[in-house]
């Protein structure tokens, strides 16, 4: 998951582990026009009209938190081909589980059960995209994570569509800015 530096998440809609109760809690969320603003300038996009986030937050074991939702938009964005506003529309589904930062081995009571426990992590493959996210503090931000999964849905290289990019055409070898090198490089290999 991309990660917002803290002094730029623009929407921020923080939930303690704490308020989950065991049966979930459901969030929907909608931004104001202002904050829709900011979050259109952080994440690069001409307008953003429309943003609402859906989560199912459920506990995921004694201290960690399992969100689950999704993301839609209606951002406006520059067609790169012919320059033109254009709309698109962002949906994306989000499953992500928080887990807090294990502690380094140096703070642990035991250091020989954690030498232990930690002995047969070589054993174990872990996927990076499947390991959980850290949670901080007990918090998780909601806000933040809409605003990462907007950033993830956004065409970086939108089109209108039927815009097709026509190339010039190549024109005289005479007069590319490289004919001159290369008529040297040519003349160099016939003193051979």
């Amino acid at each position: 998951m991309t990660k917002l530096p803290s002094s730029v998440i623009p929407w921020s809609f923080p939930i303690a582990v704490a308020d989950i109760p065991e049966t979930g809690r459901r969030f929907d969320l909608v931004p104001d026009a202002v904050t829709r603003d900011t979050i259109a300038k952080v994440t690069g996009v001409a307008a953003l009209p429309r943003l609402e986030a859906g989560f199912d937050l459920t506990r995921y074991g004694n201290d960690g938190l399992h969100v689950v939702g999704r993301v839609s938009a209606t951002i406006g964005q520059t067609c790169v081909v012919t320059l033109e506003p254009i709309q698109n529309e962002v949906d994306e589904a989000i499953d992500l589980v928080f887990m807090p930062q294990p502690m380094p081995a140096a703070e642990t009571e035991n250091p020989e059960q954690t030498r232990a426990s930690h002995a047969d992590d070589d054993d174990v493959d872990v996927d990076v995209d499947d390991a959980p996210e850290v949670l901080r503090d007990g918090v998780v931000d909601l806000g933040a994570i809409a605003v990462e999964f907007l950033m993830l849905g956004t065409d970086p290289y939108p089109r209108k569509p039927g815009a097709v990019f026509d190339a010039p055409p190549a024109g005289d070898p005479a007069s590319h800015p490289f004919a001159a090198l290369a008529a040297l490089k040519k003349g160099e290999g016939s003193n051979d």
